[in-house]
């Protein structure tokens, strides 16, 4: 959520910058009025309890010099005051409530580097890794590669709970769990963050903590019974970031890292038509997420070093990737800069995301209450959170997929996953390399 700083000063700037994340003007206009009118009422009502302070010394004062007809008097003016104050508070409640209501469906203002932009074509490249392979035939996609070497299946999955899932078995299933495996290993063993198994079901306060809510709650997956209302996470960034919510961290124990594998659900509203075939876009997927509460001095350092930390995961499973710096159009709503990391899919000759890493700045932390001391004595600041994928699992395990087949049909593993895989039922040694073949 915005900090209110922004509606009492220069509004042409906040004007500005929100301009350039695509939100609407008609609804930036109406929290500034909603703004101005809690400004006033605001005044108003100080205004009036100061002047009925006075009365109230004037009373006494008048009591203490006997002079009842004068006191009665001041006593009617400050019953007055107080109805006028009563009735001015109400109606600042009201407003208050409005402008919260429509103050946190305002996105993020973005970081000056961000690039300027509306659309994915506006988004900056900034670096490549890896040279793509040349396979030496027309490269099959993962759909067809895994129906054939048995290890994917959507029409069953179709069957079970509808389109946009995927049964995963054999050889497949073994792949997408190795890959957890050795993300979490990379994130924790080699990169400090702290693993953690969260619930995978939350609370409408988490959802709005990191600003999935109010706006998109047509986005999620919602689970209610007698006394409970729940969503599925979309996200693993949700309870993770909500670890802290209400709290306030001691310095010395910032930054937090933390990583965590967890089913992500998402409703895909709006997406009607779009990357039907295959996992690129599922109802259900599993992903690891990175997540960090900083200092703010230091949270644009930090991104760069979470990015850093999900391309190492491509680096290491020698798949080539790119960089995009996302404009401020094609930005998330609660990011103030994201990097995306497009990893290069040889059936679409083309790169796709796989990993979005994201400074929210105080945005989240204002919303969830998440505030660090810098000394016991000091006042509570907001810390500035950070999430990340490291990585989008079923989009690595397509990529894998796609990018190692083979002409014969089969599969070649990255050799840094051989130690999660030699003794899984449906690969194959061959040499140096490990494999999966059709029987999988």
């Amino acid at each position: 959520m915005l900090d209110s700083k922004y509606f009492n000063e220069d509004r042409s700037v906040l004007e500005k910058a929100l301009s350039r994340r695509n939100a609407s003007a008609d609804l930036l206009s109406r929290v500034s009025a909603l703004a101005s009118e809690r400004k006033k009422l605001i005044q108003e009502v100080e205004g009036l309890k100061a002047a009925r302070n006075q009365v109230s010394q004037d009373v006494a004062k008048l009591k203490a010099q006997k002079a009842g007809a004068e006191a009665d008097a001041k006593v009617a003016e400050s019953k007055g005051l107080g109805e006028k104050i009563k009735a001015l508070e109400i109606s600042q409640k009201e407003v208050e409530t409005e402008f919260h209501s429509l103050g946190m469906q305002l996105p993020n203002i973005p970081h000056s580097s961000v690039p300027e932009g509306h659309e994915p074509s506006d988004n900056v490249e900034i670096r490549k890794w890896g040279e793509i392979r040349n396979l030496g035939f027309e490269p099959k996609d993962h759909v067809d590669i895994g129906a054939a070497l048995g290890i994917l299946d959507f029409d069953r999955a179709a069957k079970i709970s509808g389109a946009r899932f995927a049964v995963y078995s054999g050889a497949g299933a073994a792949l997408e769990r190795g890959l957890i495996q050795f993300m979490l290993d990379t994130h924790t063993q080699q990169h400090g963050y702290r693993e953690v198994i969260p619930p995978f079901l939350v609370n409408r306060a988490s959802m709005t903590g990191t600003g999935q809510l109010p706006k998109f709650e047509q986005d999620l997956f919602k689970v209610s019974s007698a006394d409970h209302e729940l969503f599925l996470i979309p996200t693993a960034e949700v309870p993770l970031t909500n670890l802290v919510r209400d709290e306030i961290v001691p310095m010395s124990q910032l930054p937090l890292y933390w990583t965590a594998y967890s089913p992500c659900f998402r409703s895909e509203a709006g997406s009607y038509g779009k990357d039907t075939r295959g996992l690129i876009r599922q109802h259900q997927f599993q992903k690891v997420e990175l997540v960090k509460i900083v200092a703010p001095e230091s949270s644009y350092e930090e991104l760069e070093s979470m990015t850093q930390n999900a391309e190492k995961i491509l680096q290491l499973l020698e798949l080539p990737y790119r960089v995009m710096s996302l404009c401020a159009g094609d930005m998330g709503f609660s990011a103030s800069k994201t990097y995306d990391i497009e990893v290069w899919l040889p059936s679409q000759k083309a790169y796709r995301e796989i990993s979005s890493c994201s400074n929210c700045g105080d945005f989240q932390a204002r919303r969830a209450g998440i505030r660090f001391r810098r000394e016991a004595s000091s006042k509570p600041e907001l810390a500035h959170t950070l999430n990340g994928s490291g990585l989008a699992v079923g989009r690595t395990w397509l990529a894998i997929i796609e990018n190692f087949q083979t002409d014969d049909g089969s599969v070649r593993i990255p050799k840094v996953l051989h130690r999660y895989l030699d003794r899984a039922p449906g690969f194959v040694k061959q040499g140096d390399d490990l494999i999966i073949r059709r029987g999988g």
